[in-house]
């Protein structure tokens, strides 16, 4: 029971109960980093080195200290003190160094690559003021730095240094280690990220502005910089150069450095590209080689034989088409090569432009390079995959069916029930021993499905993480919540495919059933939370429209009661650790044909909330998985929304004009919307509902109604909802990003386990 008190006594001479939780955070900082050093860095001959432009990691001391073996000890050793590892903490900074899915997915794949003793390293960039701080002012969103590297956080400077070369200068980087802690292993991973010698937080004026064009100073400032204008494009190509090439010089180093030549570098090292950002990778990876004396046809097929791609969007969007002149501006250097790997396609189907690199307005399609020339394409959910095959990358399965394949993705249980749901773990452990914290494996609770007591532990359980939820925004953002009411969430991205507008849709029917008379049996809480990109004006409009409901609601006394919205601020993983072990509704509503995947859908189903989806992306192996009666679908299926896109099917005013809709569209310009809110917003997404509406937010709103309807009275039946959420927990098993990994390693990466 001493484990920190040689550390308080060391840095502060102090004993722990003594000890502000800044000071505890601080020794427990070191502890955590000595024990770190004690993991041996791995010495297998081929590494993985996993690009991404995100890593969201969330806050690491509770996970790394769960890892290590410490967790209840130290707790223990917290709580006689006066503490907990919760209040400690909060004095950490959560890393800014993702946003959204695709990074919260690369962190989980790092956790499970470590568990897995697989010897591989993350590389991507170490932002610092990530993609930005949301505060809500006037019921919009605002943005500010996000400053998070206060120096008592996880990044270690190493000695290596990097030249990245640009057409007018070149920039100086220095590489930051953080450690990846596995599951009681012996061993240890790293994330390697790059940073700017020369960049200066300084630059930046007011809320997140700054000069784009001072390259210098600006590169590793945020994540995701505002392309909306040319030099915001071109600041995004300088960033992911800057990433890729410092990674490429790493991997070759590393290799050289345990007595590779450059001819067996593909025998060293494996490259997975995390979607589009890091594409840059495959030219820049041929010109080191061909600097280096290799010859440039060996170069190509060197670097084809150890890169691989996962696609992660449909949306045609988000697959980066960089201008070929904006590539000019940045990276002369690679042009000869990307014109050259173009050429070579042209060369082998000239009539097939659909595979073209460079497409006839001089566009580079980063996702075209990323599939000529690796060998593994993959999607991130079955119905993504057969997607992508038969549509969105049809004449790419043609020439290459051997390279597809699928990788549903997965979330790591250590970080989403057992640290996460500590209660719920420890339950789990008492029914069915602590084997499924290694297995991940919790199929035997199916056979409790109809045992009273394990319902009644189990509604205990979700109740004190209403509590805990409750007392976490008290703290933060002042609002009281009612803990006996229905937790419906919505957490993701802000974004029209997502629909979060169709879910405001919903609480404006709700709010009028209300005022009408029709009161519920449960009170109703909905919670949204996320960041709209800061050029995505109508995401933004959605989040005002949600914000303004909340504030119309909240200060309505016939409805309050009843109805309740709340939108989490700055949004992030450590108010998802509250967030998802509260829910009982998990929202995942996204026009069925554009979520590849989802992994909010996965932890909330772990955690014993009940699905409210569409058939996109993993709800329908969730669906597969717990059968019809455990899951809510509504709504078109893909094949029939693909077809719609095809024929321009689609008229929003034609379903606006419908007596169940209409209503609720207009009320967002009624009059009391207009008093609380600001009009050309109000206005804005009013008119992009009925004139446009991409995402086919009405097309599906009838029937989201009557199901939701149908899922807050079947709530009230608390028996037989358990027994859904049981079916759910005991099915969750296959979701685990282990499994996701041993996939991943048996079909392309092929490292020594």
């Amino acid at each position: 029971m001493n484990l920190i008190a040689s550390y308080t006594k060391r840095l502060f001479n102090k004993e722990v109960s003594e000890c502000t939780n800044q000071e505890l955070y601080k020794a427990l900082l070191d502890l955590v980093r000595d024990r770190s050093a004690e993991l041996k860095l791995h010495e297998e001959k081929k590494k993985l080195y996993y690009f991404s432009a995100e890593f969201l990691i969330g806050k690491l001391l509770s996970n790394n200290i769960l890892n290590l073996g410490l967790y209840d000890e130290i707790d223990e050793e917290l709580k006689a003190a006066g503490s907990s590892l919760s209040l400690v903490e909060e004095a950490e900074h959560e890393p800014s160094l993702g946003n959204g899915g695709l990074g919260r997915l690369a962190a989980c794949f790092m956790d499970s690559l470590s568990t897995l003793k697989l010897n591989a390293d993350g590389v991507g960039l170490s932002y610092h003021f990530g993609l930005f701080r949301q505060v809500f002012e006037n019921n919009q969103q605002t943005t500010i730095k996000d400053a998070w590297r206060t120096g008592d956080d996880w990044l270690v400077a190493s000695e290596r240094k990097y030249d990245v070369p640009f057409k007018n200068f070149t920039l100086r980087s220095t590489l930051y280690d953080i450690d990846v802690l596995g599951y009681e292993q012996t061993t240890r991973n790293r994330l390697r990220l790059f940073d700017l010698d020369s960049v200066s937080e300084g630059i930046i004026s007011s809320g997140i502005d700054f000069d784009k064009t001072n390259i210098k100073e600006n590169l590793t400032l945020f994540l995701y910089p505002d392309d909306s204008d040319r030099n915001g494009e071109l600041l995004r190509i300088y960033q992911q150069y800057f990433m890729v090439s410092n990674g490429a010089q790493l991997i070759i180093d590393e290799a050289l450095e345990k007595g590779a030549t450059i001819e067996e570098l593909a025998d060293y090292a494996v490259i997975q590209i995390n979607d589009t950002h890091p594409a840059l990778v495959i030219p820049e990876m041929i010109r080191l080689l061909i600097e280096r004396g290799m010859d440039q046809d060996r170069a190509i097929e060197m670097v084809q034989k150890m890169t691989a791609f996962t696609n992660h969007t449909i949306l045609a969007e988000a697959l980066e088409k960089w201008p070929l002149h904006d590539l000019e501006e940045v990276v002369p250097h690679l042009i000869p090569i990307i014109k050259e790997l173009d050429a070579r396609v042209k060369a082998s189907y000239p009539d097939k432009q659909s595979v073209h690199i460079i497409d006839e307005q001089n566009r580079v399609h980063m996702a075209h390079m990323s599939i000529h020339y690796g060998f593994s394409v993959n999607g991130v959910a079955q119905l993504h995959t057969d997607i992508l095959k038969e549509s969105e990358l049809k004449d790419f399965y043609e020439l290459y069916p051997e390279r597809f394949n699928n990788k549903t993705n997965g979330i790591t249980f250590r970080r989403w029930v057992m640290a996460a749901n500590p209660e719920l773990s420890r339950y789990f452990d008492e029914l069915l021993g602590k084997e499924w914290r290694n297995t991940q494996d919790l199929s035997a609770l199916l056979s409790e499905k109809t045992n009273e007591a394990v319902k009644s532990k189990l509604a205990q359980i979700k109740l004190d993480n209403k509590v805990a939820l409750k007392k976490h925004l008290e703290l933060t953002q002042n609002v009281t919540i009612n803990e006996h009411s229905i937790f419906d969430i919505q957490i993701k991205r802000i974004h029209e495919y997502k629909r979060q507008q169709m879910n405001a849709l919903y609480i404006i029917h709700k709010y009028l059933d209300i005022k009408a008379g029709n009161i519920p049996n449960t009170p109703i809480t909905l919670f949204f939370g996320g960041k709209a990109a800061p050029a995505y004006t109508i995401a933004q409009d959605v989040i005002h429209l949600i914000l303004s409901l909340s504030e119309l609601i909240a200060k309505d006394p016939e409805v309050s009661p009843h109805l309740q919205v709340v939108m989490i601020e700055n949004y992030n993983v450590s108010h998802a650790e509250y967030l998802i072990p509260a829910c009982d509704i998990s929202e995942q509503i996204s026009l069925a044909s554009k979520e590849a995947s989802g992994t909010g859908n996965m932890k909330f189903m772990l955690n014993g909330a009940l699905t409210l989806g569409t058939m996109d992306g993993a709800n329908v192996e969730i669906a597969e998985l717990v059968d019809p009666e455990n899951i809510y679908i509504f709504g078109k299926e893909s094949d029939e929304i693909i077809k719609l896109y095809e024929t321009a099917g689609y008229v929003s005013r034609e379903y606006y004009e419908l007596p169940a809709i209409k209503p609720l569209v207009d009320f967002i310009v009624s009059d009391e919307m207009k008093a609380l809110g600001n009009v050309e917003r109000l206005d804005r997404l009013y008119n992009e509902l009925i004139n446009k509406d991409w995402f086919m937010t009405l097309i599906d709103l009838e029937n989201y109604i009557k199901v939701k309807e149908q899922m807050y009275v079947d709530y009230d039946d608390q028996a037989l909802w358990l027994e859904k959420v049981i079916v759910n927990i005991s099915k969750a098993g296959f979701f685990s990003s282990d499994r996701t990994i041993s996939q991943y390693n048996d079909d392309i990466w092929h490292l020594e386990q």
